[in-house]
């Protein structure tokens, strides 16, 4: 499903002209398997956010491979990469970002109105989805008159909204708290194993890392291997 191989990638710091680069991956690689959820540790500032961009197609490693499903990333153009990106990701983040002026049904439908589905079509997706992940009585509330968890929920319900195989998760607790944090981890834990999803998550917890069937850390630039493990 995704294959990394010895990515490489240097930051560069200082004044211009008198910078220096100082490395961020060094050599990374990395494969996971269909179905998968892998969980990548690391403390702020340990290039955990800088993999997650290259393997979404946000940012162009200076050296190394990046395959998702056999397509190699690193040379699309940036038109066919968000062509890609749309067709193959879906995005959890920390702080939710979801649009301000929209519900939450109008929020988790964007992506079908993007990609030019039928209105028909999309609402009915989208009422689907919303009941799916318990939301079907806020369907027409703005973000800013729902919890950290029914936002998360709705964050969710709007990466899963285009059928992507591959989830990509920044922090996805980082903002709740801890009862509520166990609500979206389990919700991970179900649809990985309903829809066969993968999910590669990058967390500093590691109680958001135990959900995962495999644990990597990153420390210095490299990637360390935990043992294999089965999802609690």
């Amino acid at each position: 499903m995704i294959k990394i191989q010895g990515l490489q990638h240097t930051f560069a710091i200082g004044k211009k002209g008198k910078e220096r680069r100082v490395p961020v991956l060094k050599g990374v690689t990395l494969n996971v398997e269909k179905g998968e959820i892998v969980a990548i540790l690391g403390k702020s500032g340990s290039g955990k956010s800088t993999l997650l961009n290259i393997l979404a197609g946000f940012m162009a490693p200076e050296s190394g491979s990046v395959k998702v499903g056999g397509n190699e990333t690193t040379t699309l153009n940036e038109a066919q990469m968000a062509n890609f990106r749309l067709e193959s990701f879906g995005f959890i983040f920390q702080n939710f970002q979801l649009m301000p002026g929209l519900t939450a049904f109008e929020n988790v439908e964007l992506p079908l109105k993007i990609k030019g589905m039928a209105e028909h079509e999309r609402r009915k997706k989208v009422q689907r989805l919303l009941e799916e992940v318990g939301l079907v009585a806020v369907a027409d509330h703005y973000p800013n008159e729902l919890s950290g968890g029914q936002q998360q929920r709705v964050s969710i319900a709007r990466a899963l909204i285009t059928d992507p195989p591959i989830l990509l998760a920044d922090e996805p607790t980082g903002s709740l708290d801890s009862e509520t944090e166990g609500d979206i981890l389990k919700l991970i834990r179900s649809l990985n194993q309903s829809l066969g999803l993968t999910f590669v998550i990058i967390t500093h917890d590691e109680e958001v890392a135990n959900v995962a069937h495999r644990q990597y850390r990153l420390h210095d630039g490299e990637l360390v291997k935990g043992e294999k493990r089965h999802a609690i």
